[in-house]
């Protein structure tokens, strides 16, 4: 599998005498022990994925990446198809909700098609790493070769190093695809054996009706190509996505490179399972933003075994709650280096008695 695989052997533990010396830090911070929760195991979790004592989160990166669904085809949207296009035009303009919150806490958004159904017109922002022009209707049949499934990762990957190469302290995973909640709760079912109805959500709004005739579309999909839960690669294939396989990608190179990586919603949290299946350590390089609206969201991290940060009933997708994740960790690194200890600041310590 090439690059695949190189990257997956890649990825190593963190370091966790490292985090044990950080928690030690912050409990010396000017502060009663434990009093910032969350910001505390957050900047402690990102010592350790980095390996660093004093972190920085210079470079900020959402990676948000298109690609649409032949499963439209079967009326599982609200909104036709040629959105996709309409809204990866719309990111290179900087008027979506990922350019204004990743422009709120100073990241850069990566745009880029991995299989939006046309071609889009050239623009400097935009990277084109086209697997094809859509996946099949999975009603009829795999979604995607075998290959696409592995190039549509690769992809992810390269894309994912080429910005290394310009600066990434933290990432965050975006998503742009009419019908990719579908293919979503599709992989959700095969990965998590929840039924389809527990995990199955309304998307871009569809009404009862829609939602019904989605449900029955996704154990179509499933029961025509019974893909394998214990192969990740499969179940891309059969029920998946280019921009999911994209961002699977994403998250396996940014855990090689000890990058700390901010997982959106759904979508995003469908390729963190396909990139937790790969590789069972990504887990420990993965910070959840949030818990989305869409049912099947909450079970995914259940499954990986993440808690989200934020739970503000989002369910845009494009990485938005992810961008928001990436100021809360920000500023929970920015406690662990900036913060006094109470030496440092001349402060009395708690009595022990």
């Amino acid at each position: 599998m090439g690059s695949l695989e190189t990257v997956r052997g890649s990825i190593k533990a963190i370091d966790r005498s490292l985090m044990e010396k950080t928690q030690a830090r912050l409990d010396s911070l000017t502060k009663p022990l434990g009093s910032l929760g969350r910001l505390e195991e957050l900047a402690k979790m990102v010592a350790g994925i980095t390996g660093k004592e004093a972190p920085v989160l210079r470079n900020k990166v959402v990676f948000t990446f298109a690609g649409d669904h032949g499963v439209t085809a079967e009326g599982v949207s609200a909104y036709p198809k040629e959105v996709t296009p309409q809204m990866v035009y719309n990111f290179l303009r900087g008027g979506a909700g990922i350019n204004v919150l990743a422009r709120h806490v100073g990241a850069r958004v990566v745009v880029a098609d991995l299989g939006v159904a046309e071609d889009l017109s050239p623009n400097p922002l935009l990277i084109v790493k086209k697997v094809n022009y859509g996946t099949k209707n999975m009603v009829k049949g795999p979604a995607m070769s075998r290959a696409e499934a592995i190039r549509s990762i690769e992809a992810g990957i390269e894309i994912f190093e080429d910005e290394f190469k310009k600066g990434v302290d933290i990432a965050g995973t975006g998503d742009m695809g009419i019908g990719n909640t579908t293919s979503s709760s599709a992989i959700t079912a095969v990965f998590t054996a929840h039924p389809v109805e527990d995990i199955t959500g309304r998307g871009t709004g569809i009404d009862d009706k829609g939602l019904t005739n989605k449900v029955a579309i996704i154990k179509k999909a499933l029961a025509v190509n019974k893909p394998d839960p214990n192969d990740a690669i499969d179940v891309l294939s059969k029920v998946g996505g280019f921009e999911i396989g994209g961002l699977a990608g994403v998250i396996l190179a940014a855990a090689s490179r000890k990058v700390p990586i901010v997982i959106d919603g759904f979508i995003s949290g469908a390729a963190a399972l396909v990139a937790f299946h790969i590789e069972p350590k990504t887990k420990d390089y993965m910070i959840a933003s949030h818990c989305s609206v869409e049912r099947g969201h909450r079970v995914i991290l259940e499954h990986i075994g993440l808690k989200p940060i934020l739970d503000l009933n989002l369910r845009l997708g494009e990485g938005t709650g992810a961008a928001l994740g990436i100021g809360i960790v920000e500023a929970a690194v920015k406690i662990l280096t900036e913060m006094a200890t109470f030496k440092e600041a001349s402060v009395s310590e708690k009595i022990e008695k």
